[in-house]
């Protein structure tokens, strides 16, 4: 009797200690993990084989982790692709979306949660009820929305204190800091 397949599964971030965390934490979930911890690392892994899915960081080292999802949607278009971020926002999930991402999380996550979002276009036994939405604390709505304008002015920080009508120096230190977990 052979043995059933296991899902491979790509896992793309430059932090090799979260990188080698959450392979392990897949592989005891029943996926088969690889890790690439940069673009290059990533493109070629995509030539020796096409995995089943891909877990892709927003930041990996100075690359954009969105530029991945083209090559990984073309080598593959059943491939669920996962965007992990630890700056997570509103425009960079719709982004992500758009440019063929099957699901957005923000770090700090499980990987429980990857896995569930992993699972849900298979029908794998994986996949978790999906949880409850929990409303947003108005700093992180006000993070949200600062975001969303900024993206909406292409990152210009002017234009965007501008029509916050807010100080750009005040607007500057806001972008500075990391956004508050939801």
């Amino acid at each position: 009797m052979a043995a059933e397949r296991r899902p491979d599964v790509l896992v793309i971030d430059d932090d090799e200690r979260f990188a080698a965390t959450l392979a392990r934490a897949l592989a005891r979930r029943g996926f088969e993990p690889r890790i690439a911890s940069s673009a290059a690392a990533a493109r070629a892994a995509l030539g020796s084989a096409v995995p089943d899915a891909a877990v892709v960081d927003l930041r990996i080292g100075d690359d954009d982790g969105l530029e991945l999802i083209a090559p990984l949607r073309a080598a593959s278009a059943t491939m669920r692709i996962i965007v992990l971020t630890g700056y997570a926002s509103i425009a960079t999930a719709v982004r992500a979306i758009k440019l063929g991402a099957d699901d957005y999380l923000a770090k700090p996550t499980t990987a429980a949660a990857v896995a569930a979002a992993l699972g849900r276009a298979g029908g794998s036994a994986s996949a978790a009820a999906p949880e409850e939405p929990r409303p947003l604390s108005p700093r992180r709505l006000e993070w949200e929305h600062i975001q969303r304008v900024l993206a909406e002015h292409g990152g210009n920080v002017s234009a965007t204190a501008r029509a916050l009508q807010m100080h750009r120096r005040t607007l500057q230190r806001k972008l500075a800091k990391r956004p508050l977990p939801e």
